[in-house]
C-alpha cells in the first residue's frame, strides 16, 4: 500500500535527509511535497491531503503544535522529529506517541512508518499530553497507556502503583484496574519520579500520596490506601523513609 507523505522542517539539510532515508529504506512512502515553516506546511497539507506528515516541532515561524491547531480536525498521521531535548522526549514518552530522534536512524525510521501503517490518527488527548509535556513537563497530569487492546489516557494522580514483570509493567489504579503494558519499569520509573512516584524496590514504583502505612516488620513493606502493599528494598528504605516525611 502506497502511503502518501510530506516533510515540513524549516531546514532544508533534515528534510533532505529523510527524503532520501524513505526512498533507500521506506519505497512504499511517496513523498509528494515539502514545507519550511508552520504556514507553508498547513497550506500544504489542505492542498495534498498527505496520510502521514514527518513534523518537525521547532520552526523558525512556530511550532508543529501551531500547525496542527491552524488545520483542526483531519484524518492525518504524523511522525514527529525532534532534536535531543530531554524534557521532549519525556512528553513524548507519556503521551505514548512516537518520534524521531534526530539525527534519524534508518532503521528507527522503518519501524515507524511500520506503526503509522497499523496506527490510528493522532487523538486529541494523546496530542494534549504531548503539548501539555513540552510545554511544561513539571505540569502533566496524565499519562497515556498503550496496551495490547488500545491507548488508554489516565490521572496520574489514579495510579496507586506500578509492578514490573521482566519486560512488563503492570499499573495498579485506584479503581481497582490493571493495566499492563510493554515497557519496562525502568522507563516509567524516569518519567513518574519527578511527579511524586518513589521506587521502593527492583519491581515497585508506587505514588507517595497514596501511601497508608510504612510496616517496617516483615522485612520492611508498604501498605497503600487501595489495600494492596509494595515491598520496600533494604537499600531503599532510607530513601523511602525521607521521601515520605517530605510529603
Amino acid at each position: 500500500m502506497e502511503i502518501k507523505a510530506i516533510i515540513i522542517d524549516d531546514i532544508k539539510n533534515a528534510r533532505d535527509n529523510i527524503k532520501l532515508d524513505l526512498e533507500s529504506y521506506c519505497p512504499n512512502v511517496s513523498i509528494i511535497g515539502e514545507a519550511d515553516g508552520v504556514v507553508s506546511g498547513a497550506k500544504l497539507i489542505k492542498e495534498t491531503k498527505p496520510d502521514v506528515v514527518f513534523l518537525d516541532i521547532q520552526m523558525q515561524d512556530g511550532t508543529g503544535f501551531d500547525l496542527l491547531e491552524i488545520i483542526g480536525n483531519q484524518d492525518l498521521k504524523v511522525i514527529f522529529t525532534t532534536a535531543s531535548d530531554e524534557h521532549a522526549i519525556r512528553a513524548f514518552r507519556m503521551s505514548a506517541i512516537d518520534y524521531l530522534l534526530k539525527p534519524i536512524d534508518p532503521d528507527e525510521l522503518v519501524e515507524a512508518v511500520k506503526k503509522i501503517e497499523k496506527s490510528n490518527s493522532l487523538s486529541k488527548d494523546n496530542f494534549d499530553i504531548l503539548h501539555q509535556g513540552i510545554q511544561n513537563h513539571q505540569t502533566i497530569t496524565r499519562l497515556a497507556l498503550n496496551t495490547l487492546e488500545k491507548i488508554h489516557i489516565i490521572e496520574i494522580a489514579d495510579i496507586v502503583r506500578c509492578e514490573s514483570s521482566v519486560n512488563y509493567t503492570t499499573f495498579y489504579l485506584a479503581d481497582k484496574t490493571r493495566l499492563m503494558v510493554t515497557k519496562t519499569l525502568k522507563e516509567y520509573d524516569e518519567l513518574l519520579t519527578p511527579l511524586g512516584f518513589i521506587r521502593v524496590h527492583q519491581t515497585h514504583l508506587v505514588n507517595a500520596k497514596l501511601v497508608k502505612e510504612f510496616v517496617k516488620t516483615d522485612g520492611g513493606y508498604l501498605l497503600m490506601k487501595d489495600g494492596s502493599t509494595a515491598p520496600v528494598s533494604t537499600r531503599k528504605k532510607q530513601a523511602v523513609v525521607e521521601a515520605l516525611s517530605l510529603i
